[in-house]
């Protein structure tokens, strides 16, 4: 018999995170390495715990996280996005606590492009009178 999966693709910046729900213990496995050894900080494991906590699914569904690109910061936010959207999935009464909860939305902010004449986006060149 096939095992029960919920998918979710989740993005930030240059991250994407491919999310897979599977019924379990709540293991969190990100390129197949554990949360607590892929994650240094405390704020990133709790972005990516936050879905879960909300909906009170924590102990219910291992999360299995393939991400890429992008900084630490981008793919916890990217994984954020992907399980809320696998929740979605597996229970569609789950949607008005996290659409509130703001975890269905797609972060639009990008890295603003360097432009020419400057050193930077909008840092420009240091001013000297001669």
């Amino acid at each position: 018999m096939a095992q029960l999966q919920y998918y979710g693709t989740g993005r930030r910046k240059n991250s994407v995170a491919r999310v897979r729900l599977v019924p379990g213990d709540g293991q969190i496995i990100i390129n197949e390495r554990p949360m607590d050894e892929y994650f240094g900080l405390e704020t990133l494991k709790l972005i990516v715990k936050q879905p879960l906590v909300l909906t009170e699914t924590n102990g219910k569904y291992d999360v299995l996280v393939n991400v890429n690109g992008g900084g630490t910061t981008g793919q916890a936010g990217a994984i954020r996005h992907g399980v809320s959207r696998a929740l979605l999935e597996a229970d569609p009464e789950l949607r008005p606590a996290l659409k509130s909860a703001g975890f269905l939305t797609r972060d639009p902010r990008m890295k603003e492009r360097k432009k020419y004449g400057l050193k930077a986006a909008r840092r420009a060149p240091q001013f000297s009178k001669r």
